[in-house]
């Protein structure tokens, strides 16, 4: 494993926020379970406190820490999706931080398929906050220099390891509704019509 990812995780086990490259952008991170540091990243990206942070995962069974939800439609969107760009709404656990939860107690989560990301997440056994790398209103980054220096100062690393972000578009957002449907809530990298194509029907 790389000394870089090594680093990065233990800077994240003593309570450091790193920035940290996915398979769509930079994204600001830390463990969902280092509750003042996900604090300090809502407060270094300026961000509305009611607007929730999204997570990732490394590997699969790290949804057990996220959710308990249980659901053969989850299932079916998992096996079309993950690892990918893909952020799915799931009904938190208890105690995780408000911050990553929306007003209804949901979280935004993705099973990453960046490898540096998922080797990260799997180091620090935890899923790790992943909103992108820029204050709040500026362009995220898709590119080591178009990384906003002022923020890069005040984290505590930054894991500069290859393959860099496709840049672009951000993760795409999605809810499975009571009724089977997908609700939308941000479309990004996965199209609406590559969820249709895979037998979704959009609400």
């Amino acid at each position: 494993m790389s000394n870089a990812i090594l680093q990065a995780a233990d800077s994240i086990a003593r309570g450091g926020v790193v920035i940290y490259p996915t398979e769509t952008l930079y994204a600001l991170g830390t463990s969902i379970t280092s509750l003042q540091a996900v604090e300090r990243i809502s407060d270094l990206k300026q961000r509305d406190r009611n607007k929730p942070l999204p997570v990732i995962i490394g590997a699969l069974d790290q949804l057990d820490m996220i959710t308990e939800w249980k659901d053969a439609e989850l299932s079916r969107l998992i096996r079309n999706f993950w690892p990918g760009p893909l952020s799915i709404l799931v009904p938190a656990r208890h105690g995780l931080s408000r911050l990553i939860q929306d007003a209804h107690g949901f979280v935004a989560v993705r099973w990453t398929s960046h490898s540096t990301a998922q080797a990260l997440a799997l180091h620090c056994r935890a899923p790790l906050v992943a909103t992108s790398a820029n204050p709040g209103g500026e362009p995220a980054a898709g590119r080591p220099q178009d990384l906003d220096p002022a923020l890069v100062e005040k984290v505590d690393m930054v894991v500069d390891l290859p393959p860099y972000p496709a840049g672009g578009l951000p993760s795409t957002v999605v809810q499975i509704l009571a009724d089977g449907r997908l609700k939308i809530f941000r479309e990004g990298a996965v199209t609406s019509k590559q969820l249709q194509e895979a037998g979704w029907q959009i609400s």
